[in-house]
């Protein structure tokens, strides 16, 4: 594996909540931060990392991305061994961000399965099956 592996979302909550050096990257596009929603951290009082994997509208991979990643790590103070777990829709952007990461060094690069809202049901709607926000984890709109 390219990457540290998957942890599904109650896992990477608990390991957020466990480990204060553990980091939450949410590499979802600005649109859906803004429209969707967002991991409240809140309680474990530090915020997610808002990096595009992909930038909206025209979803060209986001070349600055580990730059950007890595100046906001280091502005917090996290090494390359803290927990990164990044967490996209429903965990395909989130898995290329961990394999970019590990690239770059982070040795605890995580993809979170099931992503904020999950893959499609049979009706085709999100969050009805798996996520983050399916499993009760908490959430706020913007």
């Amino acid at each position: 594996m390219s990457y540290a592996g998957d942890l599904g979302c109650t896992q990477s909550w608990a390991l957020l909540k466990s480990d204060a050096q553990a980091q939450l990257v949410d590499v979802r596009t600005s649109a859906e931060w803004n429209f969707v929603g967002l991991p409240d951290t809140a309680e474990l009082g530090r915020e997610p990392l808002l990096i595009e994997w992909q930038r909206y509208p025209d979803m060209a991979v986001n070349a600055e991305f580990v730059p950007m990643l890595v100046a906001e790590l280091e502005r917090r103070g996290s090494g390359k061994n803290a927990p990164l777990l990044f967490i996209c829709r429903s965990g395909a952007r989130s898995q290329s961000a961990a394999i970019a990461s590990t690239r770059a060094g982070y040795s605890k690069a995580y993809n979170i399965i099931g992503g904020f809202e999950g893959g499609r049901d049979e009706a085709g709607h999100r969050g009805k099956t798996e996520g983050w926000k399916f499993e009760g984890l908490p959430w706020a709109q913007r």
